[in-house]
């Protein structure tokens, strides 16, 4: 691991002077603080990669006490920061520790979703760029740490799918939609553009540098475009574009095999959580399928 700012070992050591934390949990605060420096690269220290950061740790599936301790870790080097007079503002006070049993975010309608993939100016070069993320992320239900790592030759055209590498480097083929290949396929152009004077790595999203998108840069974006139609920062994310493509799959009748696999799920329970779908929908299935619901 790589060493820590010298402001983080500060932070540390007065964690041992002054509140008297243990080998062990200092240890693990360690730890903590350098997967959060590592995860947020050259990003600036704002609300923004700051929730980055904890999205990615509900994407690696851990428990909901370890990252409540992470998230503690991160909170309390800030706060020492501006205690200290390092720093004038502290990007983690609007950040809620996750609890046991914390409901997921709740699923944008269709309508919404729409609105969302509609934000984007589609003949600029960057609003094209953000229209083919959006609808991809929507058409795959991707992580964006699995969007941000497909290459341009991971997209097949004539099959409409993609190939995307997930967790424990498991890679599986996701169909695209007409809409995501269609925003895709004005994208490409423009990504020749965007790496001109930039070695290109092969990556399909590019920032405006000519580098790869980074997991940061993916969520900057999801909220700016959020913001554009009048969405509350808290009420769109990457998982939430998700959480939306899972929910409105099942809604449409996809059976939860078929969507597990989309989804890269190792199990069927994690789907299950994933697409709990509206009361209506469920009453509407039971009154067509149920000999004696009528």
């Amino acid at each position: 691991m790589n060493p820590l700012p010298d402001q983080a070992e500060e932070y540390l050591a007065s964690l041992r002077s002054e509140r008297g934390l243990a080998a062990n949990t200092l240890a693990a605060y360690r730890r903590d603080l350098g997967q959060y420096f590592q995860a947020r690269g050259d990003a600036p220290p704002d609300p923004t990669s700051v929730s980055a950061f904890v999205e990615g740790l509900h994407e690696l599936g851990l428990a909901a006490t370890t990252i409540a301790r992470k998230i503690a870790a991160v909170r309390g080097y800030h706060r020492f920061l501006v205690a200290e007079g390092m720093a004038s503002d502290d990007p983690t006070v609007l950040l809620a520790s996750p609890r046991r049993g914390t409901p997921l975010p709740k699923a944008l309608s269709i309508e919404e979703v729409q609105r969302l993939l509609d934000a984007p100016d589609r003949a600029t070069p960057f609003g094209s760029r953000d229209a083919a993320l959006l609808e991809f992320l929507y058409a795959t239900g991707c992580r964006v740490s699995e969007a941000v790592g497909v290459d341009v030759l991971d997209v097949d055209f004539e099959e409409a799918s993609a190939l995307v590498t997930g967790k424990g480097a498991k890679q599986r083929i996701v169909p695209l939609g007409r809409y995501a290949i269609v925003a895709l396929t004005a994208y490409l152009p423009i990504r020749m553009e965007l790496r001109r004077g930039s070695r290109d790595a092969g990556r399909l999203f590019l920032n405006a540098r000519g580098g790869p998108l980074t997991r940061q840069g993916v969520w900057q974006i999801v909220r700016r475009n959020a913001r554009t139609v009048g969405f509350a920062d808290d009420r769109v994310s990457p998982h939430v574009l998700r959480h939306s493509a899972a929910t409105h799959m099942v809604e449409g009748g996809a059976d939860l095999r078929s969507v597990q696999e989309i989804l890269g799920h190792a199990s069927i329970s994690t789907t299950q959580v994933y697409t709990r779908v509206s009361p209506r929908h469920l009453y509407e299935v039971y009154v067509s399928s149920h000999p004696r619901s009528r």
